[in-house]
């Protein structure tokens, strides 16, 4: 279907030239000379844009751009006008017009305005889509190598970077090759894990990455060395193409001098990861050390109610002396009051601020109906999370420290995937109900559809029972008993879940942020 132009200026007839140049590529241009006129015909039919002269007698420009903002406001307008006035052009530019241009103007520059406002997603589609093939062919040679951890880190940030890049095109088939190969990727990445974790945690290999355990002492105070003041804000349950969908909210404030990724333990769950993040400890080794801070799987009590106290021993551990204050976040009233009341805390060098919302959006998801309409996909998954953000205390929170000039550090202590494949396993009822992890005694499985820990001693993970041991589902798997089976597949089949082993759930942001 061919694009629809309406021209509007009072001397219409000396633009005859660009009228045909324009027929000549194929649009269909309506021409008026004044305002009133071109509100007529913007009423009776349809037009994809529309350039406007800013000086023309009668209506002015500017007042028929104010109509049809009113009227008709996802039509792009293109000023014209003869004017370089820096006020006429803050008028108009305010008034939320597609593009600006000073007379004369040549062809090809309505040409290029042409294509740059209606044809911009089309050709920012095609040239995403070649250069994600040539990437495609790179990243599949990587994933049939032996790679690094820091390989895949960058693998992990490029397939994140072209799955926002290609979410809004209208190529299915594009966006079927990106989910496929972050599928294969999630496959060599669970080998990947499954071949080197034990080593990283026990510290055979020298190639260990930033763990939970080891990101205050080998990533936090590195930086909080270099700062006045430093907020460390962990948001629960937030994955790295989360965080690249906030970053531009936070631009005008901030730069990330650092973004990152770092390994979460396994479980990838908050009584594990989280505990290890702020007691610089493996869960087995916070339960022998500081057993009055560490609650069992199966106890009735919340399992993350002494990070604070473990994030004070473990300064005492590493000789840290520094003031901090720290605060949890857990629904909007709380937010609410910390907003108001952080100029208490703003004078301490130190202060961390827990943030529970993402993961109780990915929890209600699963529950609610609503939910799992508002995020059926990944890119609604990330919109309800940008949507949060934006009228979120946090926003608040974060441009206040931001005109104070306080550093952030923004991270999180697990991300989440969307499972989609079941794994039929067979527990008692002391069995705990993550769908992505299981320990317990007798557990019955397929070994090669899981990554074991026979002896939880040898994950650092505390034991339930003398026998028990530890199973996480690997890629996109969920772990489904076979009473009731096919239910519980079609109630837990593409929800988010978290546990196991995943790029999304395992390498997880870091981001180091600076006030501009």
């Amino acid at each position: 279907m061919s694009i629809k132009i309406l021209w509007v200026d009072d001397e219409i007839d000396l633009l005859k030239p660009h009228i045909i140049f324009l027929e000549e590529k194929g649009y269909t241009v309506s021409t008026t000379n004044s305002g009133d006129d071109a509100l007529y015909l913007i009423n009776k039919e349809y037009f994809d844009i529309i350039f406007l002269d800013e000086n023309m007698p009668g209506l002015t420009g500017l007042e028929t751009l104010d109509e049809i903002n009113i009227k008709h406001p996802g039509i792009p307008v293109v000023m014209i006008t003869k004017s370089e006035e820096e006020t006429i052009m803050n008028e108009a530019i305010g008034s939320n017009i597609a593009d600006y241009l000073i007379k004369p103007v040549n062809p090809n520059q309505i040409l290029l305005t042409i294509k740059k406002n209606l044809e911009n997603r089309k050709l920012i589609d095609e040239k995403a889509s070649m250069s994600y093939q040539q990437e495609f062919r790179d990243i599949s040679m990587s994933l049939s190598s032996k790679l690094a951890y820091s390989e895949w880190k960058n693998i992990y940030k490029k397939l994140i970077s072209w799955e926002l890049k290609l979410q809004e095109s209208d190529d299915p088939g594009m966006k079927e090759i990106i989910r496929m190969q972050k599928s294969e990727a999630n496959n060599v990445f669970s080998r990947f894990i499954s071949d080197n974790y034990l080593d990283w945690i026990s510290g055979r290999s020298e190639k260990r990455p930033v763990l939970s355990h080891t990101l205050i002492k080998d990533a936090v105070l590195p930086l909080l060395k270099r700062e006045e003041k430093v907020f460390f804000i962990l948001i629960d349950n937030l994955r790295y193409d989360q965080w690249k969908v906030l970053q531009p909210l936070l631009q005008d404030m901030y730069r990330a001098e650092l973004d990152d990724v770092y390994c979460s333990i396994l479980p990838t769950a908050t009584q594990y990861s989280r505990n290890a993040i702020f007691a610089g400890l493996m869960p087995l080794d916070i339960k022998n050390k500081y057993p009055k801070y560490w609650i069992d799987e199966g106890d009735e009590d919340y399992r993350n109610k002494y990070e604070g106290e473990l994030l004070e021993e473990q300064f005492k551990r590493l000789g840290v002396n520094v003031k901090f204050y720290y605060n949890k976040i857990l629904n909007l009233a709380a937010g609410k009051r910390f907003a108001e009341s952080i100029s208490n805390y703003v004078g301490a060098p130190f202060n961390v601020l827990v943030y529970n919302f993402v993961d109780m959006l990915s929890h209600s998801r699963t529950e609610m109906e609503v939910i799992k309409e508002l995020a059926g996909d990944e890119p609604a998954y990330r919109s309800l999370t940008r949507s949060w953000f934006l009228h979120s205390p946090l926003r608040d929170i974060i441009n206040y420290l931001g005109e104070k000039k306080i550093s952030i550090i923004l991270t999180t202590d697990h991300g989440t995937i969307q499972v989609n494949e079941p794994t039929k396993v067979v527990g008692d009822k002391n069995t705990n109900t993550n769908l992505r992890y299981k320990t317990g005694k007798n557990l019955q499985y397929d070994p090669s559809e899981v990554f074991e820990i026979k002896n939880p001693q040898d994950g650092f993970l505390p034991r339930t029972n003398v026998s028990s041991n530890y199973i996480f589902a690997k890629e996109d798997h969920f772990f489904v008993y076979p009473n009731s089976y096919n239910f519980y597949v079609k109630y837990y089949r593409n929800t988010f879940q978290h546990g196991g082993i995943s790029m999304e759930e395992m390498l997880i942001p870091f981001v180091y942020l600076r006030p501009k």
